[in-house]
């Protein structure tokens, strides 16, 4: 059994160290203890000093050097267009007023399906796709620098938190502004 020493991105050039992948679903991207196996059979432990976020394009690198890539399994989401840039900024503030998760794309935004918020967003003028995909939510104003901080500043032996959580909108509330 190989033991996970960090996370860490999975870059191009590393094809290489390349042995096997995982595939988790959305309970299983957090992670401080445990056990996992790979598409090819590599057996993983864990044992991190906190727990982790694992994202799309993360990669376990194990004690002997290898790495596995992680993959995220796809999941039931809807996907948000509108008519221009304006348009899906006004919707992406409408979620985001609603604390929901989203994740911002070029053109569209993704979130979990939610039949009050989509009709909201349809309600908005959004053309909405129902898709199955992977979900890789922004992580909010602070997840970002620890993101960066932690992906480039590892020790052996450390783990990392992406500093936010993927999953439950906080429900629908109102606001005094």
């Amino acid at each position: 059994m190989r033991r996970v020493v960090r996370v860490t991105r999975f870059e191009d050039g590393e094809a290489a160290r390349h042995i096997d992948s995982v595939m988790l679903s959305v309970d299983q991207r957090r992670i401080q203890t445990g056990q996992l196996t790979g598409a090819k059979g590599t057996v993983i432990a864990f044992m991190l000093p906190e727990p982790v976020l694992l994202r799309m394009g993360d990669a376990l690198e194990l004690d002997d050097g290898s790495l596995v890539e992680i993959v995220v399994e796809p999941e039931p989401l809807i996907e948000a267009r509108g008519n221009d840039l304006t348009h899906l900024a006004r919707l992406a503030w409408h979620l985001g007023d609603r604390h929901v998760a989203v994740q911002v794309l070029a053109n569209r935004l993704r979130l979990r399906r939610d039949v009050a918020l989509e009709a909201m967003l349809a309600a908005l003028g959004a053309r909405l796709t129902p898709i199955e995909a992977a979900f890789d939510p922004e992580g909010g104003a602070y997840a970002a620098a620890s993101h960066a901080r932690n992906h480039h500043d590892h020790h052996h032996d450390q783990a990392h938190d992406h500093g936010h959580q993927h999953g439950d909108a906080h429900g629908h509330h109102d606001h005094d502004h």
